[in-house]
């Protein structure tokens, strides 16, 4: 028997918030039936996923336009919440030190400046090598990535431009900072070769993106044109990728294929072009191996979902060789460096909080390193020709510290300690556990003034992701100050589909199991309520990327629960992603359509084909970026003008677009602020603050 679903229904919304009616560009419904394994579907908004077309543009931007001036009219505004903001994000910053080789690096940024430099030091004075803003004055145009060669003496520095994460790589003498070659145009992957002289780059072209062709692998040397680069290898499909490294310590160079889950893996000698062994290969777990001198270190979650740390021999590198070292425990093992005296540092993590172990050559454990202060690691570190140890450590309430010691004794002194203008005094952070829907036990991070009364009439904001192994830790929430100081309770449940509790935690989440990571997130606004924090009327959500996928369900799934909803670059149609820009990388993770198994279980989610027709869902800011290379805009456009013209529809639904950047990373200064005041003035007014 088929079944007709319909997208959604045509009607003008007439609604009242705070005295001004709601009254959006309207928008043309042109529907198109597909039939998928049985199913008619219909879409009444296909048409806006051409960002080309010039109808889809005029809309977008009379969506946008409209959405300012009604925020305009509509919101109060709150005396020195810019300021605030201003003061986080447009200060000086300078970064712990970054030693490659003999040399000594930094990154920094002054009050006024529009984006991060680098410097590097040279007769005790810090010399700037590196300023995106000089090859761009508008401030568009960030770092994302520098890449130094092994004695530090160059540097390949990738950028962006207005967020589009389409790469262009410069190559620079890191004492003055020269250009030593043209740049290198669509980069993506780079990385340079043990001899220095050549580079691993993977090309990325926006062609590429817009017909999701597989990437393409080349070995450059510095100084050839781009056309005489080698070809190394690529993938058939472009939900699977292909890498290759050298390796510092040793001479061999491992190259492989996989997903975001699985990899094979392939060892040859470095600096050759051998096709060398198979070392392993599996379609449900990773391995990536590293080598020092004759061994190999494999820290995998090969039939172990906290992990295990291996060890095999140069000479007999295959799969079945390698011997157990650390074997899997209760705890996710997070990092293992080994020292030059034979021994290890096992970084570990229990209920969320990172600890550190020292164990002797065998893997026995000697015993806890003692920490310099009570924190969590947030990342642990190893530098072979200075035979120092790095831990930095983060708390709610103080940005973080790094601390360096030898080895030999960690005996630690401060490496590192940011200034960050913001007064936490009388903020406090707690770490909680819930049970969700099947009984399952949730960590939970809560942040809040010091004078919270449990009332059940806070105001409250609820954050999450639930993906693709990133989870929640007990990090610095100095970005908060603004809305926590006035007296908002920020609060972030690690729902399943992260790795708070290893590959387990996140297999509960994802593909057949995605169902989890919203009941979880549900489950933590009810206790909310049930604890008397809040009530749902003075709760506010917020996510982003996979966290607006998240949004997106539980406003089309409980919009009871929650006062209002800031939606950010959100997957919305999950019967169609996988068709966009990079959105086959994820296939692992949630499955696709062309499959009709994972079709019926993607059916039974997609907050686009769940909009409940005659419902009123909250209130909506949908805010997506116009150069976006991962997720397409279109997803937030057809949510809005679904949600907008959804009969029952009382609460506004308003879509912002920022031309000026993608999915987020590399804004200018002046764009962040702004952006964060739109956000935090949207979510304050929600909150009746």
């Amino acid at each position: 028997m088929r079944t007709l679903i319909s997208a959604l229904i045509l009607a003008l919304p007439v609604s009242v918030f705070c005295q001004v009616p709601f009254h959006p560009p309207v928008t043309e419904k042109k529907p198109v039936t597909d039939t998928l394994h049985g199913y008619f579907l219909t879409d009444q908004y296909r048409w806006l996923e051409d960002k080309t077309d010039p109808k889809v543009i005029e809309w977008t931007k009379a969506q946008h336009d409209y959405t300012v001036s009604y925020m305009k009219a509509t919101q109060k505004d709150h005396p020195g919440l810019r300021e605030e903001i201003t003061a986080y994000v447009d200060r000086d910053y300078e970064s712990a030190l970054d030693k490659e080789g003999k040399r000594v690096f930094q990154t920094i940024k002054k009050k006024g400046d529009k984006q991060y430099s680098l410097y590097t030091m040279l007769g005790g004075k810090k010399v700037l090598i590196w300023d995106p803003v000089k090859i761009d004055t508008s401030g568009k145009t960030s770092t994302s990535g520098v890449e130094y060669t092994y004695d530090g003496e160059r540097a390949a520095v990738n950028v962006q431009q207005s967020g589009s994460e389409i790469g262009i790589t410069y190559f620079i003498d890191t004492k003055t900072g020269k250009q030593l070659f043209p740049p290198l145009q669509n980069t993506f992957g780079i990385q340079w070769t043990k001899d220095q002289q050549h580079m691993y780059v993977t090309l990325r072209s926006p062609e590429d993106v817009k017909l999701q062709r597989p990437l393409k692998t080349w070995l450059w040397k510095l100084g050839d044109p781009p056309d005489k680069m080698k070809f190394l290898g690529s993938t058939n499909d472009a939900q699977n990728s292909w890498f290759i490294y050298d390796n510092r310590y040793s001479d061999v160079t491992f190259y492989g294929t996989g997903d975001f889950y699985s990899d094979s893996v392939w060892m040859k000698k470095t600096g050759t072009e051998e096709k060398g062994q198979l070392i392993y290969a599996s379609k449900k777990f990773q391995a990536y191996p590293s080598a020092i001198g004759e061994k190999l270190y494999i820290l995998t979650n090969d039939n172990a979902p906290n992990k295990r740390f291996l060890v095999a021999d140069k000479g007999k590198p295959e799969y079945k060789d390698w011997k157990v070292l650390i074997p899997e425990g209760e705890t996710v093992i997070e990092n293992v460096e080994v020292l030059k005296d034979g021994r290890f540092v096992l970084q570990d993590k229990k209920d969320i909080q990172s600890r550190l172990t020292l164990l002797d050559p065998e893997g026995k454990k000697i015993g806890p390193v003692s920490l310099p202060e009570l924190g969590d690691v947030s990342s642990f570190g190893y530098d072979r020709e200075e035979d120092s140890v790095y831990v930095s450590l983060s708390t709610f309430t103080s940005p973080g510290k790094t601390y360096i010691a030898s080895p030999k004794d960690f005996k630690w002194r401060l490496y590192y300690e940011q200034k960050i203008p913001v007064d936490m005094s009388n903020i406090t952070g707690e770490i909680k556990f819930y049970t969700s829907k099947d009984s399952t036990r949730i960590p939970v991070l809560v942040v809040h003034r010091k004078d919270l009364k449990l009332d059940g009439a806070n105001p409250v904001l609820i954050t999450g992701y639930g993906g693709f192994l990133s989870g929640i830790k007990p990090g610095y929430f100095g970005g908060y100050t603004p809305l926590i100081n006035r007296g908002v309770v920020v609060v972030e449940p690690g729902i399943r589909g992260g790795d708070e509790y290893g590959e387990s935690w996140h297999q509960n989440g994802m593909l057949f199991k995605k169902q989890n990571c919203f009941d979880d997130f549900n489950a933590c606004a009810e206790w909310l309520v049930r604890e008397k924090y809040t009530t749902s009327n003075r709760m506010v959500a917020w996510g982003g990327s996979n966290g607006g996928l998240l949004m997106g369900a539980i406003a089309t799934q409980r919009p009871d629960l929650y006062k209002a909803i800031l939606c950010a670059v959100p997957l919305i149609d999950m019967i169609r992603y996988q068709k966009f820009l990079i959105a086959r990388y994820w296939i692992p993770e949630y499955g696709t359509s062309d499959n009709e198994a994972d079709f019926r279980n993607l059916l039974q989610y997609s907050p686009y084909q769940h909009i409940r027709q005659g419902v009123n869902h909250p209130t909506m800011l949908i805010r997506t970026g116009a150069n976006d290379s991962r997720v397409d805009p279109l997803h937030a456009k057809k949510f809005t003008a679904a949600l907008q013209n959804n009969p029952g529809q009382i609460n506004p639904v308003m879509l912002y677009i920022d031309y000026n950047v993608g999915h987020g990373s590399g804004q200018a200064t002046k764009q962040r602020i702004e952006n964060s005041t739109v956000d935090f003035e949207f979510l304050l007014n929600q909150l009746g603050l």
